[in-house]
């Protein structure tokens, strides 16, 4: 005689649902307490030497002599005596090169007189494409690097807003996301929802599962004409905070709705991660041709886009995949220099960090085999690298 399971009632389906909701957050809560003990924030580790040299682009001589002379400030050491630094006191040493060094001006890469605030969505039809992890690190890298970095998270999910160590459901329950600064009803100004992070020079605006109510009420404001409409209401919000960084990086949701476009008609530059595989790259050209289709007719209501620049990432890339590598190939053929030459390598250490809602750049270098760490390193520092490029030529530097 077979045995069968015997199924929840249907009246009983909503409350089951609630319950293992109810249950998941709890055991969510306790994992974010274990991993993030003894403070109840995540905070950011400190960097060794060689790590200063890579991201400052002082040698490690330099680094040195420099301390050996009192030019820099002193820091904490280790067990063995090597030098410790937080990310405060990178950007003290970078501070100071600026002053001393020779070319003065290549320590501090952020905005200068005259430039604009440059505004980066970073888009993709599906979801899986590596968008948050993409958004997350570039927004790491980026404050590591000296720029002045805030990231806005405009997914609902709040994945983004979720690695900063935030429970979006909890905490943002009641409000303090960028929907209420969003919002046509009493919005609030965007100063009032954006949070310091652990993370020196990065600041980051929350999402919540609020943020899925500005597409209802993004087509109840276009059928009665509420002013100002959504391809301008990211770009005011931004106008208030705009001389308070260098850039911005903003997590789009996985769909062409009115919460995507509000972020793409703000932006100045967009990164379109793709994995390649046949079913993404047609998923892509899909995302495309609606997206051309869409701002075009915009445009004739709005005027112009002010887009800088356009670029391709291929994501989640396994080198030895030999159709993976014919699809990057030919994406490459297709859109030549639009597609970044470094690829995000699909690897264990992103997803092994994701699990305490961590990234490769917050991994202590001992936690990781040094082997599988230097390769994601990289491959996630050279595709930040050559973005950065594009970044500033959008300021009319010349790429390094």
């Amino acid at each position: 005689m077979n045995q069968t399971t015997e199924l929840p009632l249907p009246g009983s389906i909503a409350e089951t649902i609630s319950s293992n909701a109810a249950r998941l957050s709890d055991a969510l809560n306790d994992h974010m307490r274990n991993s993030f003990q003894p403070d109840s924030r995540k905070s950011l580790r400190k960097f060794h030497p060689a790590e200063v040299s890579e991201l400052t682009g002082i040698s490690m001589s330099n680094l040195r002599t420099r301390h050996q002379e009192g030019d820099f400030p002193e820091v904490e050491t280790d067990a063995r005596g090597r030098r410790l630094y937080s990310a405060a006191e990178i950007d003290t040493i970078r501070e100071v090169m600026a002053r001393t060094g020779r070319n003065g001006d290549a320590y501090l890469p952020g905005r200068r007189d005259g430039d604009g605030l440059q505004i980066i969505s970073i888009v993709n039809f599906k979801g899986g494409s590596s968008k948050t992890t993409t958004a997350i690190h570039l927004a790491q890298r980026y404050a590591l690097r000296g720029y002045r970095v805030l990231a806005i998270d405009m997914d609902p999910q709040a994945s983004l807003t979720t690695m900063f160590g935030y429970r979006p459901e909890i905490e943002f329950a009641a409000g303090g996301t960028i929907y209420d600064a969003l919002r046509y009803e009493d919005p609030v100004p965007l100063s009032q929802v954006i949070r310091k992070t652990y993370f020196h020079k990065l600041d980051l605006a929350p999402a919540g599962l609020m943020l899925s109510e500005y597409e209802t009420e993004t087509a109840y404001a276009l059928q009665h004409r509420l002013d100002p409409p959504f391809t301008q209401r990211l770009a005011i919000a931004l106008d208030e905070v705009e001389a308070e960084y260098d850039l911005v990086i903003i997590d789009c949701p996985p769909q062409l709705g009115f919460t995507t476009m509000t972020a793409l008609l703000a932006s100045t530059g967009l990164l379109i991660t793709v994995v390649p595989s046949m079913l993404d790259v047609a998923s892509m050209a899909q995302f495309l041709e609606m997206a051309g289709e869409t701002v075009r007719t915009l445009e004739e209501a709005t005027g112009p886009t002010d887009w800088k620049f356009l670029k391709f990432l291929v994501a989640r890339y396994e080198p030895t995949d030999v159709p993976q590598s014919q699809m990057a190939g030919f994406l490459r053929s297709i859109l030549l220099d639009q597609v970044l030459t470094t690829p995000m390598l699909k690897s264990t250490a992103i997803s092994d960090a994701g699990m305490t809602q961590q990234t490769i750049y917050e991994l202590d270098p001992g936690q990781v085999v040094r082997k599988t760490l230097d390769r994601i390193l990289e491959s996630v520092n050279g595709v930040a690298d050559e973005f950065e490029q594009a970044i500033q030529q959008a300021w009319g530097r010349k790429a390094g």
